[in-house]
């Protein structure tokens, strides 16, 4: 799992056409607004798992988890690394 930190009003971008904006910050609950492609599923964890009867294959609650995600991680934080942490 790659674990960012971002203040209100601050961005990340998936793959060009996915962005996640932190809308509001409230005690322990954090507002998210998601602008993705209209054929981007996005759903709340617990509406995906009513809709497909199980958690999504890379939840981290999920044993099953694929091995691509765990070995796709370290690379993924390697280069967001370089990108986003100050020198």
């Amino acid at each position: 799992m790659l674990v960012l930190s971002r203040k209100k009003d601050e961005s990340i971008v998936i793959n060009d056409d996915i962005v996640i904006t932190i809308v509001e910050i409230r005690g322990d609950k954090v507002r998210l607004g998601i602008v993705a492609p209209k054929d981007v599923a996005v759903h709340r964890e617990e509406i995906y798992e009513a809709i497909h009867g199980h958690k999504p294959i890379n939840s981290p609650a999920n044993p099953r988890r694929s091995q691509r995600h765990r070995l796709l991680s370290p690379t993924l934080c390697t280069l967001l690394r370089r990108e986003f942490v100050p020198p």
